[in-house]
């Protein structure tokens, strides 16, 4: 069935301007060729004012004459040349303000064969509050922002906690126990299961603060400076005498 002529009106229109457009836009092309092949020359620049004697325009307008020179500055110094790794110059600037001695630097560096690793107990002891002891779970080397995870039972319930190395707020870090055995992995989470968490440490932190008063040894990783940090560090002992289960129950 053929499509009634009514129906064809709509698409005949559209035909219609369609082709207008198309003669349009071809007259505006050949309008713009037409204007750029016979564009007249600009004009001559007048002559000056005052020629010298015995020259015409045309011996003036040849006339060599110096080139223009643009002044170049010199780029300025950029600040990768000045400091190519800003940000590990700034860690290292912290790392020696917030530890001075390199003590705690040494405590937990991966070159130093004798370095805690992860499944040691350490001790931490802060300068206020009481001291916090835990099995060693994960070492997170992150410049000024280095920490560890302990985990430890406080009233028969598993505790962990993460302790910022360089912190002004921690005393000194001690080893109380090595691993027997090397762990393989960087992260022992696994021991927050009942099959392989060690329970609590207290008998084995007091154990370890009786032979450390009989030896004398002091604090292993600490540092500070300044006139409150060395009389804290003086009266460190006389502070593990008086209470000692108070003081080392974690």
């Amino acid at each position: 069935m053929a499509p009634s002529p009514h129906a064809l009106q709509p698409l005949r229109s559209w035909r219609s301007l369609l082709r207008s457009f198309h003669r349009k836009q071809h007259q505006t092309r050949a309008i713009s060729a037409a204007t750029l092949r016979y564009r007249t020359p600009p004009a001559p620049l007048p002559p000056p004012d005052q020629l010298p004697a015995g020259m015409t325009y045309a011996e003036y307008k040849d006339i060599p004459r110096a080139p223009h020179k643009i002044k170049i500055y010199p780029p300025p110094a950029t600040a990768v040349k000045r400091c190519p790794e800003p940000l590990h110059t700034f860690n290292l600037s912290q790392i020696s303000t917030l530890d001075p001695t390199g003590s705690r630097t040494r405590f937990l560096s991966p070159s130093n064969p004798d370095a805690a690793r992860v499944g040691d107990v350490l001790l931490v002891r802060f300068r206020s509050g009481d001291p916090f002891a835990g099995v060693c779970l994960s070492i997170r080397q992150r410049g000024p922002d280095t920490a560890v995870l302990l985990r430890n039972h406080l009233t028969r319930v598993g505790t962990e906690m993460w302790v910022k190395v360089y912190s002004p707020l921690v005393m000194g870090m001690e080893l109380v126990q090595r691993k027997e055995i090397r762990a393989r992995r960087a992260r022992l989470y696994y021991m927050r299961k009942p099959k392989h968490d060690r329970g609590p440490l207290e008998s084995l932190v007091e154990q370890y603060v009786r032979n450390k008063r009989a030896t004398g040894r002091g604090l292993v990783g600490g540092g500070g400076a300044g006139k409150k940090d060395r009389k804290k560090k003086a009266g460190a002992k006389e502070v593990a005498k008086v209470g000692t289960r108070k003081q080392i129950k974690v």
